[in-house]
């Protein structure tokens, strides 16, 4: 069969410049805590992650920006963005307006509106990405990911050859590339939820949302951190934070199997199951003692990738709540300076 023409195969893989040996790792001071911050992907719902470290920004840090207090951050999608914003220095508080003021500019449209998207969504993406491209532009203007003042990984899929594809910052040698993408190009690759927006094609690639395989990125952060310092597995802290979930049935249409009946439940289950893997294996290597994971009780009918109306309405409230429970356990892990 001939090669597809479409194709620029002089465009190199990502993976051709994967190191085929131990990565060196860079000096990390003995008995010292690396403390790893990730937000799961989750569109509009990227509210409730935003609101929870802006909650903990007010009660314990007197408003400073919290990003600063994390030795790593990694985000997909939403969280992505969200990552991108805290590395740059910016508050929780000062990104949650992406979603609370400019969410509808994103996410255009009423009730009755999204309810005809949905139905075009088996079709088309229904919403327009320049949307998203102008708010990530106004939030982050033409700032590059080397301009990041804490080491950073954001997934994304790169769909020309159907591999994972990480930004990172340039925290390790290795990391060479990537320090001159621009934040906002960054952002659009790891939220181009295919279902939602377009794909990105850019300098040869194509790039689809990091939700496909690593919605959440737990293990991103806790495996580049053990690549790439010198640390114990026994050091890493993560905090991990969810955008919450719907309660899970596999129904007995489903259990008789089918494309059709499928296509949903397959998208819902290999997300569900992805999440619960990345947070199993993270305990395991770092120990649940070491893993804060703070998420939305689940509900069987969550709020809406899509729906701003009612994810401003309901999760602030929710926010509150989860970080009344754990707030302390939070700054007893993350937020305590070290004694020089």
């Amino acid at each position: 069969m001939p090669p597809d023409a479409s194709y620029d195969h002089t465009v190199p893989r990502r993976s051709d410049g994967t190191r085929q040996t131990l990565r060196p790792v860079q000096p990390w001071p003995e008995g010292k805590p690396f403390k790893i911050l990730s937000i799961d992907g989750g569109g509009i719902l990227g509210l409730l992650p935003c609101l929870m470290l802006a909650e903990i920004e007010s009660r314990f840090l007197d408003g400073e920006p919290i990003g600063q207090h994390f030795d790593m951050i990694v985000g997909t999608s939403t969280g992505g963005i969200i990552a991108l914003g805290l590395g740059q220095g910016k508050s929780a508080k000062e990104i949650s307006r992406l979603y609370t003021e400019r969410g509808v500019r994103i996410f255009p449209g009423n009730g009755l509106t999204r309810r005809l998207r949905n139905f075009g969504r088996w079709f088309v993406n229904p919403y327009d990405r320049r949307r998203l491209e102008n708010e990530l532009r106004r939030e982050f203007g033409d700032a590059l990911l080397g301009s990041a003042k804490v080491p950073t990984c954001i997934p994304s899929f790169e769909g020309r050859y159907g591999e994972p594809y990480i930004f990172k910052t340039s925290h390790h040698p290795d990391y060479k590339k990537d320090q001159f993408e621009k934040l906002v190009n960054v952002g659009l690759s790891t939220a181009a939820a295919p279902t939602f927006f377009s794909a990105i094609e850019r300098d040869g690639y194509v790039f689809a949302d990091g939700g496909i395989w690593a919605n959440n990125p737990a293990m991103v952060g806790v495996v580049d951190a053990m690549t790439c310092f010198d640390i114990d597995r026994t050091q890493i802290r993560l905090l991990s934070l969810g955008c919450g979930q719907d309660t899970y049935r596999m129904r007995w249409w489903h259990r008789m199997g089918g494309q059709l009946v499928w296509a949903n439940q397959f998208y819902l289950s290999a997300m569900r199951a992805q999440s619960h893997n990345a947070l199993g294996q993270a305990g395991l290597l770092i120990g649940r003692e070491h893993l804060v994971r703070l998420d939305a009780p689940e509900v069987s009918k969550r709020v809406a990738m899509d729906d701003v109306a009612r994810a401003v309405a309901e999760m602030p409230p929710i926010a509150r709540t989860l970080v009344e429970a754990a707030g302390h356990r939070v700054e007893g892990m993350f937020l305590t300076r070290a004694v020089p």
